[in-house]
Parts: structure tokens; C-alpha cells; sequence
């Protein structure tokens, strides 16, 4: 059955699932919004649930983010320091849905699929190298090691 005999817009590559989105009242809106923010929860509830790397890295960030407060020296450190946080949590969940995706075509192995997670693997090692240099640089540079 069609989208279009069950009364649904039609579906395309281009718009998706059919809904335009639109700032005017009860064309999208606030209801998109609402929408695309219930979608992001489901998103993270996902991966707490199922990533072992998100999991960990939740656990890291509950530690980090109140030493955030005593590390920075600065409103703009505070949130460079925050703000890698985030960058390994967007690279890591862009890599799971990476992974997942691939699974999903084709759960056999296949070499190029090992070069694409691959590829998303070395992006999660470089969101975690800035991280990490980041706080470094911070933390010298708070205790007066660094100038």
C-alpha cells in the first residue's frame, strides 16, 4: 500500500517524509521542533542503551563537566572545555550511526564496509585527541604551568 492511499504525503528522496517544514503556526513550527527534539532523545536514550564507547563517554563527561568549573581560567576556556565534550559526543554518535547503517546494508563482511567504520573510528580518535589537548592545554595553563 502507498503513501498515498493511506492518506500520507508522498515519500522522496528530496523531501523525505513529505512534511515541509514551515514557520508558520500549525505548519511546522514549534511542532517541528518539538518533534526533532523528541527524535534527538530517542537518539541518546539509544545509545546509552546499547554503546559501550557512548556509555563511557556519558561517564567521563559527569566526571569532567564540574571540573570544567575549576579548570577554566576564563568564560572562553569553560567553553572550549564544554564544548570538546560535546564534539566527541557528535563525532561518537555520528560513528554509531555509521556503524549501524552499514550493518544494516550488509550484515556479511565486505571490505569496503571495514574501510567505512574504519574511517568513522579515526573521526572518533581525533574528536577524542582535540578533547583531550584541550583540557591539557587548560589545565597547564589554570595551574600555571603553561603561559
Amino acid at each position: 500500500m502507498s503513501t498515498e492511499e493511506i492518506g500520507e504525503p508522498p515519500r522522496s528522496a528530496v523531501f523525505g517524509n513529505g512534511r515541509r517544514p514551515s514557520a508558520l503556526p500549525g505548519q511546522g513550527g514549534l511542532g517541528r521542533i518539538v518533534d526533532s527534539a523528541l527524535n534527538s532523545a530517542r537518539g541518546i536514550r539509544a545509545g546509552l542503551r546499547t554503546e559501550a564507547a557512548i556509555q563511557q563517554e556519558f561517564a567521563i563527561a559527569a566526571i569532567l563537566l564540574p571540573l570544567s568549573f575549576v579548570v577554566a581560567s576564563s568564560a572562553w576556556t569553560w567553553m572550549a572545555l564544554v564544548g570538546s565534550l560535546f564534539f566527541v559526543f557528535v563525532v561518537e554518535f555520528l560513528n554509531t550511526a555509521v556503524e549501524r547503517l552499514c550493518n544494516h546494508v550488509t550484515p556479511e563482511r565486505h571490505e569496503a564496509i571495514r574501510v567505512t567504520k574504519d574511517l568513522a573510528s579515526a573521526a572518533v580518535f581525533f574528536a577524542l585527541l582535540t578533547a583531550g589537548l584541550v583540557w591539557i592545554v587548560a589545565a597547564l595553563t589554570r595551574f600555571g604551568l603553561l603561559s
